[in-house]
Parts: structure tokens; C-alpha cells; sequence
């Protein structure tokens, strides 16, 4: 197994943050370390452990850029005339537009797909996706201890049905996530800033 970096557990779980700037474009991920990473993932819960999850890694240069293709297309309508009332949010804006900029240069991307056998359902969706996403995040926290950096990214959902083309995708499969993932210039990541638990936490009731 690869040489892990050394955080204890609340370490891991409060500095694996979204990665964009600090992504090294340039030094090449191994395979063997990011399947490593999703063998770690597959520990993760799925409902009535289906395990209906499936895991597409885009390496090849073309598949690569012919997906952030769509992801910037999509973040430059998401990102039109957003307000950043302040430093923080001009900064994660300015990170988020790098990334877009750049994603068909990072060296790996994953995207974390479900099986359903049709359509998304109509009602709550909640244990289709509590079937995926946990895994997803336990594929972040992998890389992480690995010295990977990766990115929380939705946007690419927008043209769900072009990407999939793309990669051969089938229609029983649905696309959850999109993880660019890449060595990180550096590893001294901090904990974010969030509101005060006692702002959010409600014991017995809301």
C-alpha cells in the first residue's frame, strides 16, 4: 500500500477540501493509486448493500477535454451574473473559474454514476443517492491520505446525456458526481470556515 500522509482521523475529515488552484496539472497520477483509493471507497454504506454504484476514470486526453468541454459550457451559465458581495466569495469564484478553465488538463477525472434501471424517481431520491454519494466522499478522503487533491463538481449534470454519450454511458446509469483529481502542490490544507454548530444544531425538534 502507498505511503499515507499522517492525520489522524478528525484531521482527514476536516482538511480534505475542495482542491482547484493547487492542483498540480503537470506531475502524472498513476492508475494503480487511484483504483487503490476507489478500493478504499467501496467500504462505503449503500442501501440494503446493493452496491449498484459504478466508477468511470477518464484518463485519455481527448475524453478528458471532451468533458470539460461541458463543464465550462455549463459553469459560464451558472457563474453569469453572480453577485460576490464579499472577499471570501470572490475568491472561491475566482477558484471555481480557474478549475473550469482547466479541468481537461488535470490528469484524472472521476465520475461516481449509479445504477437505477430507469429513470431517476419522481419522489424522494434520497436512497438513490445515499447509495452513491457516501462513497464518493470516501473516495475524496482516500485520495486525500494519499497526497491526491480532488473537487466536489456537479455542473457537468447539466449535459448529463451528452457526457454520457460520450463515454458509452448507459440510460439505466445516472451520473453523481464529477471528482477531478491530481497531486496537490502541497499538503498543509486547513479546516474551512462554517457557521457556528450552535446555529444549526436543533435537539428534540426544530
Amino acid at each position: 500500500m502507498t505511503d499515507l500522509l499522517p492525520l489522524n482521523p478528525d484531521e482527514l475529515l476536516t482538511t480534505t477540501r475542495s482542491v482547484r488552484k493547487r492542483l498540480d496539472l503537470e506531475r502524472p497520477v498513476p492508475l494503480e493509486l487511484v483504483k487503490e483509493a476507489l478500493e478504499v471507497a467501496l467500504q462505503a454504506p449503500t442501501g440494503s448493500n446493493s452496491q449498484t454504484w459504478h466508477w468511470i476514470v477518464l484518463t485519455d486526453p481527448e475524453l478528458k477535454q471532451k468533458v470539460a468541454d461541458l463543464y465550462a459550457k455549463s459553469f459560464a451559465v451558472y457563474s453569469a451574473d453572480k453577485e460576490r458581495p464579499d472577499e471570501t466569495a470572490r475568491r472561491v469564484a475566482s477558484s471555481a473559474q480557474y478549475l473550469a478553465d482547466t479541468m481537461g488538463q488535470v490528469p484524472v477525472l472521476v465520475i461516481g454514476a449509479i445504477y437505477t434501471g430507469g429513470d431517476l424517481p419522481t419522489s424522494n431520491q434520497a436512497g438513490v443517492w445515499g447509495s452513491l454519494l457516501p462513497g464518493a466522499w470516501s473516495l475524496s478522503l482516500a485520495l486525500r491520505a494519499r497526497g491526491l487533491g480532488s473537487a466536489w463538481t456537479t455542473l457537468h449534470l447539466a449535459y448529463e446525456r451528452e457526457v454520457a454519450e460520450i463515454l458509452g454511458i448507459p440510460p439505466t446509469v445516472h451520473q453523481g458526481v464529477l471528482l477531478p483529481v491530481a497531486y496537490t502542490k502541497g499538503t498543509d490544507f486547513k479546516p474551512a470556515g462554517r457557521k457556528p454548530l450552535d446555529d444549526i444544531l436543533h435537539i428534540n425538534g426544530w
